[in-house]
């Protein structure tokens, strides 16, 4: 990490902010306007050559192949995630000397779907620290285009370290049946923008508790769920109680459902020089209430716009079963640490060499069988037939299963995880045979 500081003596991170496919450009064109990103390196990438030459971005990075032939992907993520391949040492050479990469989609068409699993894996493979925000469709744009989004979503998981998605059907929730089209999407732009600058403010900006990067990569590092995030603001007496409640009942938490089902929470709490200490309690005591089964990393800082007001931000990762099923298998609990679960696991196998029946179990006998039952029973454990005959061997055979083609997603790199391709099913997996 870099250790040049900035002028409130806080580490300076190496920070460096891609928009891909359409949306992704249009939104960091907006984020580049706002002076909170003053310090970051911006970068678009794009199939459209026209639309990225509209950028303002100073790094642009056209993704071309044959396949393309200057059209564009068609919709196709298939061709998004070629383009890509065909780009890596570009994206490699963006991504060299960043501390944390901020990606920044929207997915369910060609460009982004396809590609930014592949930006996202050479960014980390390149060292960095890469938190994906995206946006998911309405249902109003299709099925199809809804199903790429949550395909391209579990590929984005894989591959990044964390991912913050912006479901853009709760956007109804927000908007009432006067509200316009283009304003629909500029909020939706501006949610996105909002959670992209909570936790760029939590990282760069010195504050009265800091969150350090070491924190985030907690917090964000391994997780393969994606993670939800809303902000809330209020003023006057009761502030605190005001700004909990309406963050409790934002939309995009579920309505607090997302709380209870934490696995890491991120809180960033903004006041002015009258924030006070009892505002503070107030906030973490019922957000620790909530998720008293999550890791919750705070950061509370000053700023003079706040005053008389509290602005709060969370980012919610919820728990992910995947994460519970491996601990499980594993010997451990989804609550136990891996390195715990690993001494566990060490000593479950030097002391109990051999398994046996728990010695609270009682087995009742078995039931009196005559002298007949016991010689014919004799006669076929050694393979033979009550007459004498010997019985053939009985071996068990596999269904032969036809492997049904994944279409446009057919070439898609596999979801590896522990050195297992989770696309294969898991009796092939593990050998087992089906009868």
């Amino acid at each position: 990490m870099n250790e040049e500081t900035n002028d409130a003596g806080k580490p300076e991170l190496r920070i460096r902010v891609m928009g891909v496919g359409g949306a992704g450009c249009s939104i960091i064109d907006r984020m580049m306007q706002d002076d909170d990103f003053r310090g970051a390196a911006f970068a678009a990438i794009n199939t459209e050559k026209v639309d990225l030459a509209k950028s303002f971005a100073p790094d642009k990075l056209h993704l071309e192949c044959k396949m393309l032939r200057g059209l564009g992907t068609g919709g196709d993520p298939e061709l998004g995630r070629v383009a890509a391949q065909e780009k890596l040492e570009d994206v490699k050479r963006l991504s060299e000397g960043q501390d944390v990469v901020f990606l920044v989609a929207g997915l369910g068409g060609g460009a982004a779907t396809g590609a930014m699993p592949v930006i996202a894996k050479t960014a980390k493979e390149a060292g960095a620290l890469v938190v994906a925000f995206v946006m998911l469709p309405f249902e109003l744009e299709g099925g199809r285009r809804v199903k790429q989004a949550r395909y391209g979503l579990e590929m984005l998981k894989s591959a990044a370290d964390g991912v913050i998605c912006l479901p853009n059907q709760k956007i109804f929730k927000l908007i009432d049946d006067n509200t316009s089209v283009m304003d629909t999407f500029r909020l939706s732009n501006g949610l996105l923008i909002d959670g992209i600058r909570s936790l760029w403010r939590l990282m760069t900006r010195t504050g009265l508790i800091d969150i350090h990067f070491s924190d985030l990569c907690a917090v964000v590092r391994g997780r393969r769920a994606e993670s939800l995030f809303a902000s809330a603001e209020a003023d006057g007496a009761n502030r605190a109680r005001k700004t909990i409640d309406k963050l409790i009942s934002h939309p995009l938490l579920d309505g607090g459902r997302c709380l209870d089902e934490a696995g890491a929470v991120l809180v960033s709490l903004e006041g002015g020089a009258d924030m006070t200490m009892a505002d503070v309690n107030e906030v973490m005591k019922e957000i620790n209430r909530r998720c008293e089964n999550a890791n919750v990393v705070f950061g509370a800082a000053v700023d003079d716009r706040y005053t008389e007001k509290l602005n709060l931000t969370l980012v919610v990762t919820r728990r992910d079963s995947r994460d519970e099923e491996d601990a499980v298998e594993a010997g451990g609990s989804p609550s136990v640490d891996a390195g715990v679960q690993s001494e566990m696991l060490d000593t479950q196998f030097l002391n109990n060499k051999s398994s046996s029946r728990p010695k609270s179990r009682l087995v009742p006998p078995p039931p009196e069988m005559s002298e007949e039952k016991k010689q014919e029973l004799l006669k076929k454990s050694n393979g033979l037939t009550g007459n004498g005959k010997r019985i053939g061997k009985v071996r068990q055979a596999t269904l032969p299963l036809e492997i049904v083609s994944k279409g446009r997603f057919d070439k898609t790199e596999p979801t590896i995880h522990n050195g297992e391709d989770l696309d294969v099913p898991t009796y092939i997996r593990r050998g087992v045979g089906l009868n």
